[in-house]
């Protein structure tokens, strides 16, 4: 097998739940495609940002508007997108308390990719139709 194609599972380790730090590696080094998808590709990631570059929002409002998304995998995701960069966090009060997610300055640098995956998928949906 060529080298740029081995499996590296066993040195590319996502960041623990509630590891804030930026401990990701890139599957394959220097490759800007991977390190995109190191950190927003997934199931839900992108889906969660489209839905906070309309507004900022607490969990369970998330959750309803990301859709069949358990809370587990939810709160996985938006650690993750927080230990990136991508997403803040916002504790409204004591405990128990709203959190408020919203993109940073840099996810909102997110939103353009988000725009254009959108306008592909209806393109591909529109020519799926014919």
């Amino acid at each position: 097998m060529p080298a740029r194609f081995e499996d590296h599972s066993a040195t590319v380790k996502k960041a623990p739940s509630g590891n804030l730090s930026r401990s990701r590696k890139n599957p394959i080094a220097n490759c800007p495609l991977t390190a995109a998808i190191a950190t927003i590709g997934g199931k839900w990631k992108l889906i969660i940002i489209y839905w906070l570059a309309k507004e900022p929002m607490h969990f369970a409002e998330l959750r309803r508007s990301v859709g069949r998304v358990s809370q587990k995998v939810l709160t996985q995701q938006l650690r993750e997108l927080e230990a990136d960069g991508l997403i803040s966090r916002t504790v409204t009060g004591p405990v128990p308390s709203k959190v408020i997610y919203a993109l940073t300055t840099y996810g909102r640098s997110a939103r353009p990719l988000v725009k254009q995956i959108c306008s592909w998928g209806d393109s591909h949906l529109a020519l799926r139709q014919d």
